[in-house]
């Protein structure tokens, strides 16, 4: 299992487009995604589980993957998740 605390660059935050674009990139993997904030924590393939968490630019959240895949799982959304060019 791999836990990372990344930062949110997308500069609209997590609001509809980027979510939707985050739980596709979650998606392609087979390990288990969650995304934490503060005392909330959702899977990273839910939509409605990541809309949830109401997330603004800049904030920082804890990442977890777990499975075969979870090291470049890791990877792939900590690249969207730093591309402000995504929003």
């Amino acid at each position: 299992m791999l836990s990372e605390k990344m930062k949110i660059m997308i500069p609209t935050g997590l609001e509809a487009r980027p979510v939707a674009l985050l739980v596709q990139v979650a998606s392609q993997y087979d390990s288990n995604i969650y995304v934490q904030y503060e005392e909330k924590r959702v899977n990273a393939k839910s939509i409605m589980g990541m809309m949830s968490l109401g997330l603004s630019a800049g904030e920082e959240v804890t990442v977890t993957a777990n499975g075969d895949d979870e090291a470049e799982a890791m990877k792939h959304i900590e690249q969207y998740l730093s591309m402000p060019q995504k929003a």
